[in-house]
């Protein structure tokens, strides 16, 4: 797997959108793939703290027959916590301070999924 690939599509995100504090890829089990966050947060709780949310999140979705899940979105005092899913086997998580246009990240954070799953799927 390309982890520097990853990398640079998760650091592109950070550079193009004012309030993206933190960046972790993850698979759907919650193992962490490749991260870009400070070193006070733990990447590997992380990613398995995101992966719980979605799984819950796409439960909830699929019970209430909404469709596909988008995305999951925790709002805290000084911030949010965006969980995307990237194609079925993986999720993108985004920290973001209080901010953070959510409505501009995700619409960028669409084109910035799809590399991020061609990456995946490649796996080199």
């Amino acid at each position: 797997m390309n982890h520097e690939a990853l990398a640079t599509e998760m650091r592109g995100l950070r550079e193009q959108l004012a309030g993206v504090t933190d960046t972790a890829v993850a698979a759907v089990d919650g193992l962490l793939i490749v991260s870009d966050t400070d070193e006070a947060i733990d990447a590997e709780s992380l990613a398995a703290l995101a992966a719980a949310s979605l799984g819950l999140s796409q439960r909830m979705v699929a019970m209430t027959e909404r469709g596909a899940l988008h995305r999951a979105v925790s709002y805290g005092s000084r911030g949010c916590a965006a969980v995307y899913a990237v194609g079925d086997n993986a999720l993108f998580v985004v920290l973001g301070d209080e901010g953070l246009d959510l409505d501009r990240l995700h619409r960028a954070s669409q084109p910035v999924l799809k590399r991020i799953d061609t990456i995946l799927a490649s796996g080199v």
